[in-house]
């Protein structure tokens, strides 16, 4: 990494960035899901849920790759959500072959409940923040929504470059 004498410590705000987002977004899921009495779901298995509500039906292996989880690991995931009646399978269209999977109306039932209750928790620890702090955090949606782009390889949601300057 190059960096100039006028940037911030680059390294140091990287190790923190990386060391409070696991730990947040364990918080945040304990904390949504004890609130409205949601199962203990897996993160893995969020995470798989959140892509294909993003991206609808998928294929294990495009779904694996996405997410950047090895086959046996996708496999071991759809099989223990698929008991759980979070995903159902399909052969895939035009292929009868392959399958895809896809959300049940309970997994999307669930994402619903998970996202109304984390959004009441963090708007509830959001309001003890000062009027300054806030401002900083929705200031800084756009600069994550872009490292999180570039970081996967793609546009960011507001079309720009996945790390171009703002």
């Amino acid at each position: 990494m190059d960096e100039r004498p006028d940037d911030p410590d680059l390294r140091r705000v990287a190790r923190r960035l990386s060391a409070e987002i696991g730990p947040f977004r364990r918080t945040l899921l304990t904390t949504a899901r004890r609130s409205v009495a949601l199962p203990d779901i897996p993160d893995a298995q969020i995470e798989v849920l959140r892509r294909l509500d993003e991206d609808g039906w998928s294929s294990p292996t495009v779904l694996g790759r996405s997410l950047g989880l090895a086959r046996s690991t996708v496999s071991n995931l759809v099989a223990a959500m698929e008991g759980d009646g979070l995903v159902e399978r399909r052969l895939a269209r035009g292929d009868g072959r392959s399958t895809e999977v896809g959300l049940t109306d309970l997994a999307r039932r669930r994402l619903a409940d998970y996202d109304a209750s984390a959004e009441r928790v963090l708007v509830d620890a959001m309001a003890a923040l000062s009027d300054d702090d806030q401002q900083a955090l929705a200031d800084a949606m756009p600069v994550l929504e872009r490292l999180r782009a570039g970081l996967d390889g793609r546009a960011a949601p507001d079309g720009r470059a996945g790390l171009a300057a703002p």
